[in-house]
């Protein structure tokens, strides 16, 4: 994997070394920044913005963030082996201006922790979880989007996720075996 634009391209985040952990590749990467940088249905604008990754492994989709200028990402993972990968990459790359959250997302401890609105929140579970409207229902019930901000939902293409009241659907993409869903609610 690599870092596509920003302060750090070309840099190579590691991967990880066992199976449980799938990482998001970087077409598929590259493409949700295309969409974010151009889509005329949503205006983010990822300099200087404020991103929660949830799920994060590794961490690809935030460190690219931080090479492309965000102010600052939250990490939350609490899966071991991505948690080391995901602080070693930060290590290496000499990052600043993140915060790591070692907990499982779906508790409802682990979002009153934030103490701040995100102007986009990327969520890449693992495929098999079904269970997303809780999480939704949480970020909501907490206001973690700014008013403005997006969810972008990383999925298996052929997953049928069912979205809490509220939430629209802002575009929708496929790339190979993956659908990105970019989703905002309603204030």
């Amino acid at each position: 994997m690599r870092i596509i634009s920003g302060s750090l391209k070309g840099r190579k985040i590691l991967d990880p070394k066992d199976l449980n952990t799938r990482p998001l590749k970087d077409l598929t990467k590259e493409s949700i920044f295309n969409v974010i940088n151009h889509s005329n249905k949503f205006e983010i604008i990822i300099k200087k913005s404020t991103i929660l990754d949830i799920f994060s492994g590794v961490g690809s989709f935030g460190i690219e963030c931080l090479s492309r200028g965000a102010d600052n990402v939250t990490f939350i993972e609490n899966y071991k082996e991505a948690l080391l990968v995901l602080k070693r990459n930060l290590l290496d790359l000499k990052l600043n201006d993140y915060r790591i959250i070692e907990k499982n997302a779906y508790e409802n401890n682990t979002l009153t922790e934030l103490d701040q609105k995100f102007d986009l929140i990327f969520l890449d579970p693992p495929y098999k979880h079904k269970n997303l409207e809780i999480l939704l229902n949480n970020i909501q019930n907490k206001v973690l989007l700014k008013e403005n901000g997006i969810i972008v939902l990383h999925r298996h293409k052929d997953t049928k996720d069912s979205f809490p009241t509220g939430f629209k659907i802002l575009e929708e993409k496929n790339y190979g075996i993956s659908r990105v869903i970019f989703i905002s609610y309603l204030y």
